[in-house]
């Protein structure tokens, strides 16, 4: 009856993170409006583009092939898959046995390589430059997340995520250790890369000479750009999940009582809602970095987690 109990929370728990995340993407958009001095979309108007897109008419390429229409359901069940994994409101949970730090990075890995190919299948040029750009950030982005999360993984003893909350929360003071500071710094940068935010990548522009992410989806359309943006969405909310619980982890769940859980929701909802609002304040103040600057950027964090994991090694 327990373990029943445990995989409804683990479902119910991807479950919330799937019908968030758009949310939390738009309400990214709605305070870098309001920064801006803009009224700008409502926070819920991603719903509203999601349930038009899945209403319109599909139109492919006749240079596409089977790849291109299969990508966009790879992409957004590798995202939902990793988001099985990632410790949002409860830890730990029967999934956890399922996979690990690494498991969670090659989903991600999975659904960018598809998103890639399916880039360049129709033959367009601004899709094989997209593809291009994006393997480059994602060649030096992946591994940075492993090594960076790693360095956790050196103090808690395991390379799985929710027992790495429930050790952190058992010892808070490894949370203010100088690894944990140069992971989290190292993560939220690769967190910007991988999610196309500022100032890797403009989600908001479709100027041919700049765009990474929107280059690869310029010949979806349908549910199939519907899947695409939402797993997206899905993909930002797990990034934000990831520094928030794993470096900040008071208000996770360890026990399915009510009142814990309701905790744990409103502790979720402050921890990504701040850390949105720092991607906005980012996003408004920094200019998007030209494409020779950003493997530099991503350079120096790739090497601030290599710094966390010599500190935690140093000080284990």
């Amino acid at each position: 009856m327990v373990l029943t109990v445990e995989y409804a929370l683990e479902v119910s728990q991807a479950v919330f993170g799937l019908a968030l995340a758009p949310f939390l993407v738009g309400f990214v958009r709605w305070v870098k409006a309001r920064l801006q001095n803009r009224r700008g979309a409502p926070p819920w108007q991603l719903y509203y583009e999601l349930a038009k897109l899945f209403g319109k008419e599909v139109v492919v390429s006749r240079e596409a092939s089977w790849l291109f229409y299969f990508a966009p359901y790879v992409v957004f069940a590798s995202t939902l898959a990793a988001a099985f994994l990632v410790p949002l409101l409860f830890a730990p949970l029967p999934f956890d046995g399922l996979g690990d730090l690494l498991a969670v990075v090659y989903l991600l890995m999975l659904g960018t390589f598809f998103l890639a190919l399916a880039g360049l299948d129709p033959g367009t040029a601004f899709g094989g430059m997209g593809s291009s750009r994006e393997m480059t950030v994602a060649a030096i982005a992946e591994p940075t997340i492993a090594v960076a999360i790693f360095s956790l993984a050196i103090g808690t003893g395991s390379t799985n995520l929710g027992r790495m909350v429930t050790l952190t929360l058992d010892n808070p003071a490894t949370a203010i250790s100088p690894g944990h500071l140069l992971a989290f710094a190292a993560l939220f940068i690769v967190a910007l890369a991988e999610t196309g935010r500022l100032p890797v990548d403009n989600p908001a522009t479709h100027l041919e000479l700049t765009m990474i992410h929107e280059a690869m989806i310029l010949e979806y359309s349908g549910r199939y750009l519907a899947l695409i943006e939402w797993a997206a969405a899905l993909k930002f909310m797990i990034f934000l999940s990831l520094l928030a619980n794993l470096f900040l982890p008071w208000g996770v769940a360890t026990d399915f009582s009510p009142v814990t859980i309701s905790a744990a929701v409103v502790a979720f909802l402050l921890k990504v809602g701040c850390l949105g609002l720092l991607i906005a304040f980012t996003e408004t103040h920094v200019a998007k970095l030209r494409l020779f600057r950003v493997p530099e950027l991503l350079g120096v964090s790739f090497v601030l987690a290599l710094l966390a994991v010599t500190s935690s090694l140093l000080l284990k």
